[in-house]
């Protein structure tokens, strides 16, 4: 099975042609509150700038710098928090799985399934994602060539699933330190992926905090406008109300402001180059 260009996620059309599709959220879910609190404000910038809009939040971050590192309220409770936001928000969700068991639970709640960096070449995993029907995104591995990661998005399209996201998030660089090469979203669109940018993992600096991932946030807006001129289908930020509070992830977020900035950037550079429709 090819890939396909463009996919549809939450029933919107995400490639070549199409309006920006933009993922973005509290990296986890810190409290009830706080993640419908989110999700509401999210949803009031992207429908003030027009965006087709998913939000993200994790349940469990199993992938942590320190095993003393917060990681989120787990499967149960968190999937319950995720299925209200859908409901009363009226937003689409997305959120990473680690395990095959979760892949289920997972699928009955949200509407896009997320396959973490570190685990995008997990057969069985990318398998099962893409067998519930769900959307698909595919983070790309630090330690993954653009060219290479066709091969995980094949394992989901011959898995039955074309609507695989695959997204870049930095490529290792030395030790504690991460860059982004711009020519990987050519090669990824030649090979007819959709493509999608995190801007905020991206300027992560991991390990570098004493135990804890460290970041550069400064350079988030940077990074994404020229993921933009490079021609990016997707954008993908983690936005927290308070970064430097943040339980995770909170020196590479952006706060509200700074997120609609960013977005707004991005979008100017799409319609320059007549990337983003009407």
């Amino acid at each position: 099975m090819s890939a396909p260009n463009p996919i549809e996620l939450c029933g919107f059309k995400v490639g070549q042609g199409q309006k920006l599709f933009v993922i973005a959220g509290p990296d986890s879910i810190e409290s009830e509150d706080m993640a419908l609190r989110h999700a509401w404000m999210l949803k009031e910038i992207t429908g003030r700038l027009g965006v087709p809009y998913a939000f993200k939040c994790s349940y469990d971050k199993a992938n942590r710098t320190s095993g003393k590192s917060f990681r989120g309220p787990g499967l149960k409770e968190g999937l319950r928090i995720l299925k209200r936001i859908r409901d009363e928000v009226g937003v689409p969700v997305l959120t990473d799985v680690h395990e095959t068991s979760h892949v289920g639970p997972a699928s009955e709640v949200v509407d896009i399934i997320q396959i973490p960096a570190f685990l995008c070449r997990q057969t069985d995993l990318v398998e099962a994602v893409a067998r519930t029907g769900k959307g698909v995104n595919l983070k790309k591995g630090q330690f993954v060539a653009p060219k290479d990661i066709v091969h995980s998005a094949r394992k989901a399209f011959e898995a039955g699933n074309p609507n695989v996201l695959v997204t870049e998030r930095g490529s290792t660089f030395g030790y504690n330190n991460l860059v982004v090469d711009m020519r990987g979203f050519a090669q990824m669109r030649d090979a007819g992926l959709a493509v999608c940018f995190d801007a905020t993992h991206s300027v992560q600096l991991p390990s570098a905090g004493n135990g804890e991932t460290a970041g550069e946030r400064r350079f988030v807006s940077l990074l994404a406008r020229s993921a933009a001129a490079a021609g990016i289908d997707a954008l993908f930020t983690e936005v927290h109300e308070d970064p430097d509070r943040a339980l995770c992830d909170g020196p590479c977020s952006l706060n509200p402001q700074m997120f609609e900035d960013v977005v707004r950037n991005v979008l100017s550079i799409r319609r320059v180059l007549g990337h983003e429709p009407g």
